[in-house]
C-alpha cells in the first residue's frame, strides 16, 4: 500500500495539504491583517486565513465568527468588536483607534470579520484608518456570506437561462433617507441578496414590489447559513415577510429575491 495515503486510499488531510506545499506569509509585529472568516462553517475558512490566527497574538473579532474558529488563535489577547443592529456595541471609530494602538504596541494583529472583509463589512474603512496612520495591513479575502449561503442551501447564484448577473444590497437603510433605489434594483430584473435587511424585509418587499417585481418572485430568507443552526424559507415576494415572521426567523440572515430561488427545488429536492 502506498505510504502516502491511509488505509482507503484517500489522502487525509494533512497529507493533501503537505501535497499543496502552502507556504504561509509571516504576520510581523505592528503589523494587521484584515481577514474574512466565510458564513460560519469553520471549513469556509481559507488557508491563509487559518495561518493568520495560528500566528497572532492580538485577535479582534466580530460578532459572527463562531468560537470554533476564534478558538484557533490560541494564546492570542482577544478583542471582541462585534456590532449587531439595535444592540450596544464599539463604534467603528473606536475599532479603528484600538486596531492602530494594538499595531504601535508591536503586536501581530488579526481583525476577522464573518464572511468577507471587504463586502458590507466595513474592511475598506479599517484599512483607510491603518493606512492613514502608515500601519502596514493586508486584506486576506473571506467567502462572502452573500454567494457562500446560497451554495449551501442549493440555490445557484448565477444560472444560464435565468440571470446574466447579481446584485449584492444592504437593507439596513431601507425606508430612511440614506435608502438605495430599490425600484432601480427591480427594473434591473436581476437577482438581489440583501445583507443587514432582516428587520426591514417588509419594508424591501414593498419597495421591491412598487419597483415593478411580480408577486410571484421567488424569494427567500437564509439564517446561519453552513451552521448547525441554519434554516431557510422559501415563499414569494408577496408572502416572504410573513412567512419569515411565521417561522420566527431573525438576524443573522441573507435576503434572497430572483428566480434562482425556484431552483433550490430543483437542486436540493426541497420545497
Amino acid at each position: 500500500m502506498n505510504g502516502s495515503a491511509n488505509r482507503s486510499g484517500r489522502a487525509t488531510v494533512e497529507q493533501a495539504l503537505a501535497r499543496l506545499n502552502f507556504k504561509p506569509r509571516e504576520l510581523e509585529p505592528g503589523h494587521v491583517w484584515l481577514a474574512g472568516a466565510g458564513p460560519g462553517d469553520p471549513g469556509c475558512l481559507t488557508l491563509e486565513v487559518l495561518a493568520a490566527l495560528g500566528q497572532c497574538d492580538a485577535l479582534v473579532y466580530d460578532a459572527l465568527v463562531s468560537p470554533d474558529v476564534v478558538a484557533v488563535a490560541e494564546g492570542a489577547e482577544l478583542f471582541y468588536a462585534g456590532k449587531r443592529g439595535g444592540q450596544p456595541s464599539m463604534k467603528q471609530d473606536d475599532i479603528n483607534a484600538l486596531l492602530v494602538r494594538l499595531a504601535r504596541e508591536g503586536r501581530r494583529v488579526v481583525r476577522l470579520k464573518g464572511g468577507d472583509p471587504y463586502i458590507f463589512g466595513r474592511g475598506g474603512e479599517e484599512a483607510l484608518a491603518l493606512a492613514g496612520e502608515n500601519i502596514p495591513f493586508r486584506v486576506l479575502s473571506g467567502l462572502t456570506s452573500g454567494l457562500s449561503a446560497l451554495a449551501a442551501t442549493g440555490i445557484p447564484a448565477t444560472m444560464r437561462g435565468i440571470n446574466k448577473a447579481i446584485v449584492l444590497a444592504t437593507g439596513h437603510a431601507a425606508g430612511t433617507a440614506d435608502d438605495i433605489d430599490w425600484a432601480a434594483i427591480a427594473r434591473t430584473g436581476q437577482p438581489v441578496v440583501v445583507y443587514m435587511g432582516m428587520a426591514n424585509l417588509p419594508i424591501i418587499a414593498a419597495a421591491l414590489l412598487k419597483g415593478g417585481l411580480a408577486p410571484s418572485t421567488p424569494a427567500a430568507v437564509i439564517v446561519a447559513a453552513t451552521t448547525p443552526q441554519e434554516r431557510i424559507v422559501v415563499a414569494t415576494l408577496a408572502t416572504i415577510a410573513d412567512e419569515a415572521t411565521a417561522a420566527g426567523l431573525a438576524s443573522p440572515a441573507l435576503i434572497v429575491v430572483g428566480g434562482i430561488v425556484a431552483m433550490r427545488a430543483a437542486l436540493a429536492g426541497q420545497t
